[in-house]
């Protein structure tokens, strides 16, 4: 579904990514890891044609996105949804608004239509009847669910999904994760997840890919990530610092 080859990427003189390649296959979960500042939101930009690379192909079910034109790219990522770290949700537009957003825009639905499907997406999220709330109303956990509504609401073939944990508490962080598996399940979604989460990442992914020093530096399952003998794997994986490095 998503083949990635010797992807490279630089803004000015600072080089993100440095020949990043990788396969996911069709109906798979697969997280990737690494440290802040990494490259993983640029890379998910990349899967969905947001930036383009200085060199290498990022191809989605063998369509090449190099040179695709705008309006070519707009017909790929139909294939895709997308949930923001922040959730981005509209702060001005009630819930329903949020996420029937795409298809107003679209306009060739009835309303009828897009309330029917806006009560299936918010029911899917365990959040049924909550249509006419503002965004400002609601918990942090239900703002990332009111996200998650919006980008499935096409039942899209892959989902994005960067940091969705960030800043939840353990609690509802795993109620996220969960509903990403049954969303996964449901609709049959490829999915993707950007997380330093560990605990996260472990019970999402089928498959575990880390981006260090520019490129994908360690694959596997997470058994065998957490299991590796690597020391910048074992590092990451444990949470320790480096007590030589400096921070500034």
């Amino acid at each position: 579904m998503i083949e990635v080859r010797e992807l490279r990427r630089s803004f000015g003189p600072h080089r993100v990514l440095d020949g990043v390649t990788f396969r996911i296959e069709k109906g798979e979960s697969v997280v990737i890891i690494g440290r802040s500042g990494s490259g993983k939101s640029v890379l998910l930009k990349h899967l969905i044609g947001l930036q383009q690379p200085d060199s290498g192909d990022v191809l989605i079910a063998g369509e090449n996105l190099r040179g695709l034109s705008e309006r070519e790219l707009i017909r790929v990522r139909r294939r895709f949804g997308m949930l923001f770290q922040g959730a981005a949700l509209f702060d001005s537009l009630t819930v329903a608004e949020n996420v029937a957003f795409a298809f107003r825009r679209d306009g060739s639905l009835t309303e009828r239509v897009i309330a029917e499907r806006v009560a299936e997406m918010l029911e899917m999220v365990d959040l049924p009847g909550i249509e006419d709330k503002k965004p400002s109303e609601l918990s942090g956990g239900m703002r990332k669910r009111v996200g998650l509504a919006r980008a499935i609401i096409y039942r899209p073939e892959i989902v994005l999904y960067d940091e969705p944990t960030t800043g939840l508490d353990p609690i509802v962080a795993d109620s996220i994760d969960q509903l990403i598996l049954r969303v996964r399940d449901r609709i049959q979604t490829t999915t993707v997840v950007v997380t330093h989460d560990m605990r996260s990442a472990r019970r999402i992914g089928q498959r575990i890919l880390m981006l260090h020093d520019k490129r994908i530096y360690a694959a596997g399952t997470p058994e065998e990530i957490f299991a590796s003998a690597d020391p910048v794997v074992r590092q990451f994986v444990e949470g320790v610092s480096n007590p030589k490095e400096v921070y500034f």
